[in-house]
């Protein structure tokens, strides 16, 4: 009797296993689309002002300083959940202050926004900050 382990034996582990994993990955794939993103669906809050704020928000590069949903440069603060942490007066008067002069500290451009443009901005930050996202970041100031 060899005790012995034999290219048949390895040959049903090895389709066992590969059937075993390919069920698992199908069934987590059904449940994330059935049952977790109809849950995190926001696209019906998109609108014209959101669509305006996003485009202002790509025109001033304004990834190439900020993370927004942990993407982007981070070299300023996380922005996706500012609307929530600052509000909607505290960030138009931010942008329309910059950059603070204040010595040692990283400065904001002024990018000369439109009372229009602020409010265009802050509606896509707000749409952002509705956006749900499993609690990222993990802390409040990102």
């Amino acid at each position: 009797m060899s005790s012995g382990f034999t290219k048949g034996m390895a040959r049903n582990i090895f389709y066992g296993g590969a059937m075993f994993f390919f069920l698992l990955f199908v069934g987590l794939s059904v449940d994330t689309v059935v049952n977790r993103l109809p849950d995190r669906d926001n696209r019906a809050a998109i609108n014209d002002q959101v669509a305006r704020g996003k485009e202002i928000w790509e025109v001033n590069n304004c990834i190439g300083c900020h993370t927004l949903l942990g993407e982007g440069a981070y070299f300023a603060p996380e922005l996706g959940n500012v609307y929530a942490r600052r509000g909607p007066e505290f960030i138009k008067m931010w942008i329309k202050m910059q950059p603070t002069g204040t010595p040692g500290r990283r400065q904001m451009p002024n990018f000369h926004l439109t009372d229009e443009e602020l409010d265009d901005l802050v509606a896509f930050l707000k749409y952002v900050n509705g956006v749900d996202t499993a609690n990222w970041p993990p802390n409040i100031e990102g």
